[in-house]
């Protein structure tokens, strides 16, 4: 699991080029639980670094965790566990 937020940004850049470079096989076509779950891997690293940006900008911009916290439908502890060391204020 990446630890900062370039390591994520360079691991979902990492599976945005292996699937533009993607070219199905024929042991592709018997497993499409295997391609969803390939594709939803991919939207949650680019929704993890989505995250992780906009919490980077909202600590920057002065606000609590415990505020950022409650946007996320945690608590500002929780959200400073997940978030504190993957981030650059």
């Amino acid at each position: 699991m990446p630890r900062s937020i370039d390591d994520l940004i360079a691991q979902a850049d990492e599976l945005a080029d292996e699937f533009e470079r993607y070219e199905p096989r024929e042991d592709d076509r018997g497993e499409p639980t295997l391609m969803a779950l390939r594709r939803a891997a991919y939207r949650r690293a680019l929704i993890e670094r989505d995250l992780i940006e906009m919490v980077q900008q909202a600590r920057r911009a002065g606000n609590s965790w415990t505020k950022i916290g409650k946007e996320l439908g945690t608590s500002g502890e929780a959200a400073r566990q997940r978030y504190g060391d993957k981030i650059d204020v």
